[in-house]
């Protein structure tokens, strides 16, 4: 809620301190130690050597700034796009949510949710699904099979239907194996098609309904909590039985009942 700045403070935070769990403390090299000493020692009066000891210190530090996480501008107010290098996002988001399911320690004051994403295209229709076609074969093509559904958010973006991309997706989903079926209620998994203005951002994840749809701030909370933000499905029943509409049965015996008196 307009707190990107903090957000990616939190979001660094946060992937670091997992990051290391995963993959170890990252690695930072010193751009000056990338340079030869013969090179560090060229005469800067010679334009040539100059500007190749220039372009390598240019190059070396390029390199030092692809680091493991780093915030990228995403085009949408509200959403921070962290890139991420040699880690596999799904997995490292699917630990995060699962240690705080299970311990109930909440990490995050400003991010709300926060979604893995594995793959993106231009969002085109033909585009998506060349790409899907391929991008969903570690989880659906055969022998590998499982129940699924689709979620879809687009942001500053209008030529995309919501309907026809759901519609699409989900009869490639079924050309690599009739025996994915769809189930909204405990899928396997989450296709997220997330677009931002002429981009389309893809992942399969799991336990998407365990994980309060990945939201940090729900996934902390504990039954006690869960009861008072939604009504028990027994409340939700009793509820029912109030407003539960007469059946014809009903209807004609209370004319009947309304006539003899």
């Amino acid at each position: 809620n307009m707190n990107e700045r903090k957000c990616v403070g939190e979001a660094y935070s946060l992937l670091g301190e997992y990051g290391d769990l995963l993959y170890g403390p990252e690695q930072f090299s010193d751009p000056e130690e990338r340079l030869s000493g013969s090179e560090r020692e060229e005469d800067e009066d010679d334009v040539e050597a100059a500007l190749k000891k220039e372009v390598g210190q240019i190059r070396a530090s390029t390199q030092q700034k692809l680091r493991r996480f780093q915030s990228v501008e995403s085009g949408a107010n509200n959403v921070v796009f962290i890139r991420t290098r040699g880690i596999e996002p799904e997995n490292l988001v699917h630990h995060i949510l699962k240690d705080m399911h299970t311990t109930k320690k909440k990490k995050t004051r400003v991010i709300l949710r926060m979604l893995p994403i594995s793959g993106t295209c231009k969002a085109f229709m033909e585009d998506m699904k060349k790409y899907a076609e391929t991008f969903f074969e570690p989880w659906f093509k055969a022998p590998n099979k499982g129940t699924f559904q689709i979620v879809y958010k687009a942001r500053n973006n209008s030529h995309m239907s919501r309907e026809e991309v759901i519609k699409e997706l989900a009869g490639i989903v079924g050309s690599l194996n009739p025996e994915n079926k769809v189930d909204l209620n405990n899928p396997q998994y989450t296709i997220v098609v997330e677009i931002i203005k002429s981009v389309c951002c893809l992942s399969v994840v799991r336990d998407y309904i365990l994980f309060r749809k990945y939201n940090l701030q729900e996934v902390v909370k504990s039954n006690k909590e869960d009861i008072k933000q939604n009504p028990s499905s027994l409340t939700e029943e009793q509820n029912s039985k109030e407003v539960k509409p007469e059946t014809e049965e009903e209807k004609s015996s209370k004319e009947v009942n309304q006539e003899t008196k």
